[in-house]
């Protein structure tokens, strides 16, 4: 499909600037002279603007179309990238990572807008599925690769590469996207920013969707993006490629969690039982993490990669909740559950950096540190799985 030449490349840089970060923590924290609560905050400006941007970019995908909507932003992003290679300090790298969130902010919507607009329904999980698991190969770029450029070239050239990257994909996303036909209502009136908006939050269904919405995306990326590496650095003495080998083997689980998830659903044509336990089964890998991960690298390596296969249940939980939606309001229902996914993981990544410090100021040492913190992340899950137990799992009738 057209879709995948258009928005993949793209894709695949959103996927990588939502999870570098924990691969080149340590330069990044000395050359901008900050600590673990800042560095938290820079991960955080990602997802907070990519979250933000989710309403507008709701609006426009059903009034004005993906191609300009995905053009206007990655735009916007591009100039976040080529500025985050420059950056000299915590605010000139915040700010950069807050227009690389905008700019990556309309990819994925404007992908599923058109795989639900051009697809048959029964296809939507499927598809989507496919192109989260390709497009997750960016993790895989976002870890090891990256740590041995960074080693190599330094991370500010590595990441000046990768900018140019992203202009070129904005330039493939103007050329090849093509608009479907605009959706109205049933009643034959285009319902404005605010009207979609009531219409959506009247949908009872997504109110019981919204705690794990909130949580299960969140931790996976933070655990990912943000605290993998530290981890493995400061708990087991990993190097920085080592470190960031640790990533990969999580970045490569996690590519095949999407596809896994994604043969499961059209094999069973079920979705919310693969969601339930599979956020259980990563409850459980957390509170094992923080168990038994201090005292074995090996155990710990495995179990974050265990974590990246089982906690990756983000497509099939959007087509979850995708169901729930009116054609006119696709693209604003869409983004709005993914505006939930997106500001949990701001959430999270600020607060665990702030958790962190906190313990570290307290006199804790790191491995008690993230077993506190992986304990609290195991937590979370449990209480979400349990209220989206009682979600219904089709529109009535």
């Amino acid at each position: 499909m057209i879709v995948f030449f258009a928005l993949l490349p793209a894709y695949f840089l959103s996927i990588f600037y939502r999870s570098f970060l924990s691969v080149i923590a340590g330069p990044v924290m000395t050359d901008l002279a900050i600590g673990p609560r800042e560095f938290g905050l820079l991960g955080a400006a990602w997802f907070t603007t990519f979250a933000i941007a989710q309403f507008p970019i709701g609006w426009a995908l059903d009034r004005l179309g993906p191609r300009r909507t995905v053009t206007a932003a990655m735009a916007i992003g591009s100039v976040g990238a080529i500025l985050f290679a420059q950056a000299t300090g915590a605010v000139s790298g915040t700010l950069a990572m807050a227009l690389i969130g905008i700019g990556c902010a309309p990819i994925f919507m404007a992908s599923l807008f058109l795989f639900a607009r051009t697809a048959e329904p029964a296809r939507f999980a499927f598809l989507t599925s496919v192109f989260i698991g390709l497009g997750s190969l960016g993790n895989l770029v976002g870890a090891a690769p990256l740590a041995i450029a960074a080693a190599r070239f330094g991370w500010r050239p590595s990441m000046l590469v990768m900018a140019g990257c992203f202009l070129l994909a904005t330039a493939l996303a103007a050329l090849l996207i093509r608009d479907p036909v605009r959706a109205e209502s049933a009643s034959g009136k285009a319902e404005g920013l605010l009207a979609g908006l009531a219409s959506i939050l009247k949908l009872r269904p997504l109110w019981l969707l919204a705690p794990i919405t909130l949580t299960a995306y969140a931790i996976l990326a933070t655990a990912r993006g943000l605290w993998v590496g530290p981890y493995m650095a400061s708990v087991h003495g990993f190097d920085a490629v080592s470190a960031g080998n640790a990533a990969t083997a999580m970045a490569v689980t996690m590519v095949a969690g999407a596809f896994i998830y994604g043969g499961f659903e059209k094999a069973l044509g079920r979705v919310k039982p693969l969601v339930f336990w599979g956020t259980l089964g990563t409850a459980a890998c957390f509170a094992l993490l923080a168990a038994f991960g201090a005292g074995s690298s090996l155990i710990a390596v495995a179990l974050f990669a265990l974590i990246g296969a089982v906690g990756f249940t983000y497509a099939i939980l959007m087509a979850h909740a995708r169901l729930f939606f009116p054609a006119h309001l696709l693209g604003r229902g869409m983004t709005a559950v993914n505006f939930l996914f997106i500001a949990g993981a701001a959430l999270t990544q600020s607060g665990s950096g702030w958790f962190i410090a906190s313990q570290r100021a307290a006199g804790l040492d790191a491995a008690t540190t993230f077993a506190h913190l992986h304990w609290a992340f195991a937590g979370l899950l449990l209480v979400s799985a349990a209220i989206y137990a009682f979600t219904p799992e089709r529109p009535k009738a």
